[in-house]
């Protein structure tokens, strides 16, 4: 669904990625890990083009050159995004919020998809409540949501489990492996909460200052692996 190769990209004189290689395998979840610093928001960033890159191939379902097309151009081929912090408006309503969303769907539909609101029953209940109202939980159900309104081939998270209290993030996990299961979704997830990763992911890639230094299915992530790449 996603194949990345050779992707370098720098910060003024800093090069943060380098030669980078990645595939993210149709109807699966990769997750990308690593300690903080190593690469990894930036790597979504690059993929989404909110950063330059400065070589590099992103190919997106085969045939289509993500290099080529602008941020907006990418969400209308079919890619949600999950920002890292959410990044929802807090002062529109939680309809409002999904609504934004909607300018990316590729048939022009202006209606909230009923799945949203099967998937996420709270924001259904909550539809007229400010977003700044909403629990940490409940913004990070919000944000998922809003991306989920283009109804995306590929969904890109960045550490959605972060500051959001347990049970929210088993919700989310189990709403990944519906998507997934259901709708036959590619997801392509940031994450370092290890049983997070461990519980839904089906494969990972673990970055080390901007390189891929190991991946495979999720039961390759061994001790020795976890104590090398991702202890602190």
């Amino acid at each position: 669904m996603l194949a990345i190769d050779k992707l370098n990209q720098f910060y003024g004189e800093s090069h943060t990625l380098w030669d980078l290689d990645l595939e993210v395998p149709k109807g699966e979840c990769t997750c990308v890990m690593g300690r903080n610093g190593v690469g990894k928001t930036t790597l979504l960033k690059c993929v989404m083009g909110e950063v330059p890159i400065k070589s590099g191939s992103l190919r997106f379902d085969g045939e289509v050159d993500l290099t080529r097309k602008r941020l907006e151009e990418r969400s209308r081929l079919g890619i949600g995004y999950v920002p890292q912090g959410r990044q929802i408006f807090p002062l529109l309503s939680v309809e409002e919020n999904l609504r934004t969303g909607l300018a990316a769907r590729r048939d022009g539909s202006r209606r909230i998809p009923d799945r949203v609101f099967e998937l996420f029953p709270v924001l259904e209940e909550m539809r007229h409540r400010r977003g700044g109202d909403l629990s940490g939980g409940q913004q990070q159900q919000l944000a998922i949501g809003r991306a989920l309104v283009i109804e995306p081939r590929l969904l890109i998270l960045d550490e959605p489990g972060e500051g959001i209290q347990p049970n929210i993030v088993a919700q989310i996990g189990e709403v990944i492996r519906r998507l997934i299961r259901e709708d036959g979704l590619t997801v392509l997830l940031v994450e370092q909460k290890l049983p997070f990763a461990r519980k839904y992911a089906d494969r990972f890639t673990i970055l080390d200052r901007g390189r891929p230094v190991a991946s495979g299915g999720i039961g390759e992530l061994s001790d020795d692996l976890i104590k090398q790449h991702l202890t602190v």
